[in-house]
């Protein structure tokens, strides 16, 4: 009898701390949350796999657009180049009108986008910010390349294979945006290979 009340004990004890651990509502990844909203959506709508792809460029879209915002004004800040500061102050004007554009269109198509930076992108900021002088610099300019890479061949993908129109219509709009982006940053990222 003493070793079961020991083991009812015990559980009480880790659920309650189970209980305690748990992530609270203001704690859930936004972008996590997006993605569920809008896979439940379709799920209880009865759509397409396609449709469940468009879902899912868009939340990507726009969890990668808000960290380009966030990433820019950092960079403004941190930067120690003018070619650095310049190309920042470009990315977060011009992805902030994309993600404006973004958010009118998600409204339109009735799906949910994430309303602040998900946990990756939360870390990626972090990452970023304990980076100064020339290092920053670096850092930030090889992030820019690699993100307006994938984000330019995603774009062109679904600019074709999107399934709703306007979605195809938006991507096809912004993917030789984000192909400017990407030479310009691999033009600046250039002129920083020299720097200690």
């Amino acid at each position: 009898m003493r070793c079961s009340y020991r083991t009812l004990a015990l559980w009480g004890s880790l659920l309650m701390l189970a209980a305690a651990c748990s992530p609270e509502q203001g704690q859930k990844d936004p972008v996590a949350e997006a993605q569920f909203q809008n896979e439940k959506r379709i799920g209880d709508e009865n759509v397409t796999e396609k449709q469940e792809r468009d879902a899912e460029f868009m939340v990507a879209a726009a969890s990668d657009g808000m960290l380009e915002v966030e990433l820019g004004k950092l960079a403004q800040q941190k930067a120690t180049q003018p070619a650095v500061k310049t190309f920042a102050q470009q990315m977060a004007t011009q992805h902030g009108e994309a993600n404006a554009a973004l958010k009118t269109l998600a409204e339109q198509k009735g799906l949910v986008l994430p309303a602040s930076l998900g946990r990756e992108q939360q870390e990626t900021y972090r990452t970023l910010s304990g980076f100064t002088g020339t290092q920053f610099d670096k850092e930030y300019m090889a992030r820019m390349v690699d993100d307006h890479k994938k984000s330019a061949d995603e774009f062109e993908d679904m600019s074709k294979d999107a399934y709703d129109g306007d979605i195809r219509g938006f991507a096809a709009k912004y993917a030789p945006v984000l192909r400017d982006h990407l030479d310009m940053a691999k033009e600046v990222d250039d002129q920083l290979e020299d720097l200690p």
